[in-house]
């Protein structure tokens, strides 16, 4: 039983992704949203790359600022937020990520230890709040969609993981490492945990 709490939890992100374009009565998707005064749209574009179909039209789009506080640019109606991360520390030349709205407060933690610069100082401050207990969680089973690489054309493979904060092995009935090529569970026990699919 335990094993099938992932796969639900995947069908279920799928499903509703689907459902949630497809309107009430099989009517056609409302248009996107406006931009927001000032907003605009390359920048919106740019971000909504890592959204999957189903979402990116009605998804939020939000602009970090140097804070880790953020300006919306487009007010979504669905849970999805997407941002553009291109050249900020330590992430690559390109890189746009999608998530859950519920998960900007862990993101503005990670764009925080990541403005160090340097990866071990970076990975010690957020073990650091994830000891003393003020590292935001995720929501579970959230899902966190990457897009990155040198450029625009010559990106990583569309890159997805789904948040489980505090699972293990024990609670999933999944395994802690990827040795058994299916989906696998990294950074178990922690705020951090999420599942790792093959091929995503």
């Amino acid at each position: 039983m335990k094993r099938l709490i992932p796969i639900v939890l995947f069908a279920l992100a799928v499903s509703t992704s689907m459902l949630a374009q497809r309107g009430r009565g099989g009517a056609p998707p409302p248009p996107p949203p406006s931009l927001e005064p000032g907003a605009s749209q390359a920048d919106v574009d740019k971000a909504l790359i890592a959204a999957p179909a189903p979402l990116r039209d009605q998804a939020t789009v939000i602009k970090w600022k140097p804070d880790f506080t953020y300006d919306t640019l487009r007010k979504g109606t669905n849970r999805l937020v997407c941002y553009d991360r291109s050249g900020f520390p330590l992430q690559p030349p390109f890189a746009v990520q999608c998530t859950s709205l519920g998960n900007l407060a862990r993101e503005a933690q990670n764009l925080k230890a990541e403005a160090t610069g340097e990866r071990a100082k970076s990975e010690a401050m957020l073990k650091a709040m994830e000891a003393d207990g003020t590292r935001a969680k995720p929501e579970f089973g959230s899902v966190w969609y990457h897009f990155s690489g040198p450029d625009r054309d010559h990106v990583s493979p569309h890159h997805m993981t789904i948040a489980v904060p505090g699972a293990t092995g024990a609670s999933l009935g999944l395994p802690e490492n990827g040795r058994g090529g299916g989906v696998w569970i990294m950074n178990a026990g922690t705020t951090t945990a999420h599942l790792m699919i093959p091929g995503q």
